[in-house]
């Protein structure tokens, strides 16, 4: 039976709300957010302890927030965090963990049985290699050629799951008792740390996921990037939600000075300085070629081309 209690620390609504609910991703996926500590208050209290009890009339917390995003001074936006739970295929979870500043317990297949859930891609989603990117993908295979890829994907991801059992030789009705007994007493049964290790990559596994507000939207400015795999993409999105309810003043600058803004490098600085002093933008592209290396030049004229696509002359 549950009891309720009072609590004296600082609450958030919002996060309150979906505090504990499970979001659907992918096919079999999901993000809860467990719990968490601070908001947009806990940061401005941290800050402020920097400048004194009597700076509090100068800046309203809003303001003071974006100072703190637009500046880079991101000690006060660690002073939130976030406990995520979250289930996920196990080649999204390779990518995830490169995040190291996180502190992770994840679901052993040393100790448990796994599930038999795995990801299998929609025919939307399958694609060639990019020609331009070595990590992404290109045009979309045809619906014949992407049927075909999604059955070899689900019998190989059956067959593993079968070998899996087969090696484990548990019987299903006692999994949860320290005296194993063998389905089959004629065979051994292998250890769950060994008879795991032939399971796909496409195979989901869980994990609770623990960070601070500033380490969350270098994560979120990563993954939810249209660069990025597409399959981490969701994960974050949802993540982001969350992060919005639990800080929306930080969230808000955030997205304006990171997710919706864009980085100008210093020799592309030298060409923008070109531009404005009197150069003709027909040049644009010739410039660009002064750049160091090909996929810089690339890469600037992307820039220009989203600047002047979002000009209020429309120019192309």
């Amino acid at each position: 039976m549950e009891e309720s209690y009072e609590t004296r620390r600082p609450t958030i609504p919002a996060a309150e709300e979906i505090l504990g609910k499970a979001f659907p991703v992918l096919d079999h996926g999901f993000v809860r957010l467990v719990d968490y500590m601070g908001g947009d208050d806990a940061i401005v209290q941290a800050a402020r302890v920097s400048y004194g009890k009597g700076t509090k009339k100068v800046s309203e917390d809003r303001g003071l927030i974006r100072y703190l995003m637009r500046h880079r001074h991101t000690t006060p936006f660690e002073m939130v965090e976030l406990k995520f739970h979250a289930k996920m295929p196990i080649f999204v979870a390779r990518q995830w963990i490169r995040h190291r500043t996180a502190n992770v317990n994840e679901y052993s297949g040393r100790y448990s049985i796994m599930d038999r859930e795995f990801y299998i891609p929609e025919p939307e989603d399958i694609a060639v290699q990019s020609k331009s990117n070595r990590q992404g993908r290109g045009e979309v295979f045809s619906r014949e050629d992407a049927r075909w890829v999604r059955r070899l994907l689900f019998e190989d991801s059956e067959r593993a799951y079968q070998h899996y059992l087969h090696m484990l030789n548990e019987d299903p009705d006692r999994l949860q008792e320290t005296d194993r007994k063998p389905m089959d007493p004629t065979r051994p049964m292998l250890a769950r740390e060994l008879a795991r290790i032939g399971l796909t990559l496409n195979y989901y596994i869980q994990w609770y996921w623990k960070i601070d507000l500033h380490n969350l939207f270098h994560f979120l400015g990563l993954r939810m990037d249209e660069h990025a795999q597409k399959e981490i993409q969701p994960y974050a999105t949802v993540m982001a939600d969350m992060a919005r309810a639990v800080a929306p003043n930080a969230f808000q600058a955030f997205e304006d000075y990171y997710l919706n803004s864009m980085s100008i490098t210093g020799p592309e600085t030298r060409i923008l300085r070109e531009l404005l002093s009197g150069a003709d933008l027909s040049k644009l592209e010739e410039l660009s070629r002064t750049l160091p290396t090909k996929r810089e030049g690339r890469e600037f004229m992307e820039k220009m081309k989203e600047l002047l696509d979002r000009s209020p002359s429309g120019a192309a």
